[in-house]
């Protein structure tokens, strides 16, 4: 009876993801134009088979691609030069079932940088139209293979990421840029490999985590040190470029496929725009001439990172971190006057060390001038037990967590300024 139990059950899911397809092409027939039966199930897949919001979401996207022009992205939009340059990534060949393969060089995404020299739209035109250029080629790599194509695989190589990543506007941008992708493409990722995780790989997790669909985090697997040969089950050599462990190359031999790849790096600051946003609600204090402004944060659990964010108005400012050792401030991040009236300053800190640490903004070097300073401050705590949980059902089945860890050339988070 089991075997007969278990094609019942099946028949009836399958009987009432028909019955929700056929209510949801009448609840959106006015928008229907080329979608089919396979692409229209994604919607509701995405919402669980829930067709009002799976109308919800698919209107909300319609009346979104047509504001930003979606269907002529890929003819029409020219991007500016700093995206062109150094928004990371690219398409590079096809796995083993002919679906396109992306590798986003996380860890060379200075995306400080960019958002102080693009708008946010164009951010999110360049990442649409990506997406736009993979659905082109699901087409044409259907044709030529004669059955559909579907899914993208994401190569997420983190080498070169340290504790700037850690900056909260930066991670809430990329994400921002994943949520408009899931929410306009449904079910289009196929499976992601994070590859080069560094040690601070937890801290990122658990600060994006929120904002991470289910069902994307079902699909990243996160890889040891011998990636390649995970890699290369699911891709032909000669489709993963050379640095990764396969054979492809750029006509000149460069194993970073830089033609396909943008390679990103840090932002000339002749890129950026004289107007720039706060990305965050900030503290206002004004530091009187001559004298230090101090903030006590109190760090409860060795392993926390204090990290900071901070402008000032016109002029320079001087800036530290302390920690109480018994009766005396021991300089864990000396004080540096540092122009954070040109560029917002930011960084972070391991406090491997429970106890009091003092922020500083010193302004004794300035007898003539009071200065205006915006901060934030804020204790990034460690990982907890569900997020150690999740870590470990991402680690590809080849190793553990901590196998990658000590495979990692990152050290613990130190002191960085941005």
């Amino acid at each position: 009876m089991e075997p007969y139990s278990l094609v019942t059950a099946d028949s009836e899911s399958t009987a009432k993801e028909e019955e929700a397809l056929k209510q949801f092409k009448e609840k959106i027939s006015d928008l229907i134009t080329t979608q089919d039966d396979y692409s229209l199930k994604k919607w509701l897949k995405a919402r669980n088979y829930d067709i009002a919001k799976a109308e919800a979401m698919f209107r909300t996207s319609m009346a979104y691609r047509d504001k930003m022009k979606v269907d002529t992205l890929l003819t029409e939009y020219d991007p500016p030069e700093v995206l062109k340059k150094y928004m990371t990534g690219g398409q590079c060949g096809h796995d083993k079932d002919g679906s396109p393969i992306r590798v986003e060089l996380f860890g060379q995404l200075d995306m400080k940088g960019l958002m102080y020299s693009a708008r946010k739209v164009d951010m999110e035109k360049v990442k649409l139209k990506q997406c736009e250029g993979h659905l082109k080629d699901w087409q044409e790599m259907s044709l030529k293979l004669n059955r559909r194509v579907d899914g993208l695989v994401v190569i997420f190589d983190m080498d070169g990421v340290s504790s700037k990543m850690l900056w909260r506007p930066g991670l809430q941008m990329y994400l921002h840029l994943v949520r408009v992708l899931e929410d306009n493409y449904p079910e289009m990722l196929k499976r992601m490999f994070v590859i080069n995780a560094p040690r601070i790989f937890p801290l990122l997790y658990k600060i994006c985590r929120p904002l991470i669909s289910q069902d994307t985090k079902d699909k990243i697997h996160v890889l040891g040190s011998d990636y390649a040969t995970t890699l290369l089950k699911y891709i032909d050599a000669e489709e993963l470029p050379a640095f990764l462990g396969g054979k492809k190359t750029d006509p000149d031999g460069n194993p970073r496929c830089a033609t396909l790849i943008c390679q990103g790096g840090q932002v000339p600051e002749e890129f950026y725009l004289k107007e720039t946003e706060s990305s965050e609600q900030m503290e206002n204090v004004t530091v009187a001439r001559g004298e230090k402004f101090t903030v006590d944060m109190e760090v409860t659990k060795p392993g926390s990172v204090l990290r900071w964010e901070f402008k000032t108005d016109g002029y320079d400012i001087g800036f530290g971190v302390f920690r109480q050792d018994g009766d005396e401030k021991v300089a864990v991040v000396p004080v540096e006057r540092v122009n954070s009236h040109m560029v917002p300053e930011d960084g972070s800190y391991s406090c491997d060390v429970t106890g009091t640490y003092t922020v500083v903004f010193d302004n004794s070097f300035s007898w003539a001038r009071d200065k205006t300073v915006q901060y934030v401050l804020e204790i990034i705590q460690p990982i907890d037990n569900s997020v150690e949980s999740e870590l470990k059902n991402m680690v590809d089945n080849m190793g553990t967590w901590e196998d990658i860890q000590k495979g990692s050339n990152e050290e613990s988070v130190l002191s960085t300024k941005m």
